[in-house]
């Protein structure tokens, strides 16, 4: 709760979390008055790391999500101090849309009060669950995510917020519109480098962009943490899928674009964010590899 009461003390008058705030934000997620309640789903070694949420009846309802026009998935592992000022500003952001939604958590195995702060934000329009994927990496963490959404639209974003929220003015539009995959890029006419990545990350990426090109070409950025897709479309390749690691987007578009859809970039302002759990040396290596594999089993 500690880590709760700091959140509230730093939000301030308007950030949803304080007592008499203009937001629907609230804590209290206990009462069933009003609005969504929330229901958590976190790996227990009880039952396998599958899932530990009481009854079993409330393990399928927060598993299987009723449908919206639009969810948005965030995968975390160990986002306590990070995640706050995401999930108000997103949720304050999708409460001023007209269309429905709703926000979920993928929980991979935190350690911290990840699971706790989310179970202690809720909204009177946008339901906000977290579930937990016991598998570890973030394409894991996705996967599930989107093989249990209903949503007419269905995509994900980093923990840290590094691609404003309002990104999505042009993402919706243009997937209502009848394009199949809108994804946010750094790498086209139009996107600002609000704040520059490290060196050693800016290095890695140009390794891993090199290896990417091999198995998907026309694409400029594969790995801007923001994407969003119809939700038949992400559904159908979905099981396809066996990349848990961060070249799990690599592998998701590309079977997007071998059922024939077209992805479609759109500039991001982006803001390299502290606290990532991304190691450049061990999991830029694994992502590499992830890749070279992908492309021989492409290739057979």
């Amino acid at each position: 709760m500690g880590g709760i009461l700091e959140v509230m003390r730093r939000a301030g008058p308007g950030s949803g979390l304080l007592p008499g705030s203009r937001s629907t934000l609230m804590r209290d997620v206990f009462s069933d008055t009003e609005g969504h309640a929330v229901t958590a789903v976190v790996p227990s070694p009880r039952n396998g790391g599958l899932a530990d949420s009481g009854p079993q009846q409330d393990l399928l309802a927060a598993l299987v999500r009723p449908p919206c026009h639009l969810e948005i998935l965030i995968p975390s592992r160990n986002e306590a101090e990070r995640l706050p000022h995401t999930l108000i500003r997103t949720i304050e952001y999708l409460e001023a849309q007209i269309y429905s939604s709703s926000l979920v958590v993928v929980d991979n195995g935190s350690i911290d009060q990840t699971v706790d702060l989310v179970r202690r934000v809720r909204s009177r329009r946008v339901p906000v669950t977290v579930i937990g994927c016991a598998r570890p990496g973030k394409g894991a963490a996705v996967r599930r995510g989107i093989q249990t959404s209903r949503a007419r639209f269905v995509g994900y974003m980093d923990a840290d917020l590094a691609t404003p929220i309002e990104t999505l003015d042009t993402v919706v539009p243009l997937l209502a519109s009848g394009s199949q995959a809108v994804v946010g890029s750094r790498r086209i006419d139009g996107a600002v480098f609000a704040e520059r990545q490290p060196f050693l990350r800016l290095a890695g990426g140009i390794a891993f962009r090199v290896a990417a090109s091999r198995v998907l070409r026309g694409i400029a950025d594969t790995q801007c943490g923001f994407k969003f897709f119809s939700g038949d479309l992400a559904r159908a390749v979905a099981g396809q899928l066996s990349i848990d690691g961060f070249a799990f987007d690599v592998e998701l578009l590309s079977a997007v674009v071998q059922r024939g859809a077209t992805v479609t970039e759109v500039p991001v302002v982006w803001t390299d964010q502290k606290g990532s759990s991304l190691r450049p040396g061990t999991d830029g290596a694994r992502a590499i590899a992830d890749v070279f594999r992908l492309s021989r089993r492409m290739a057979a």
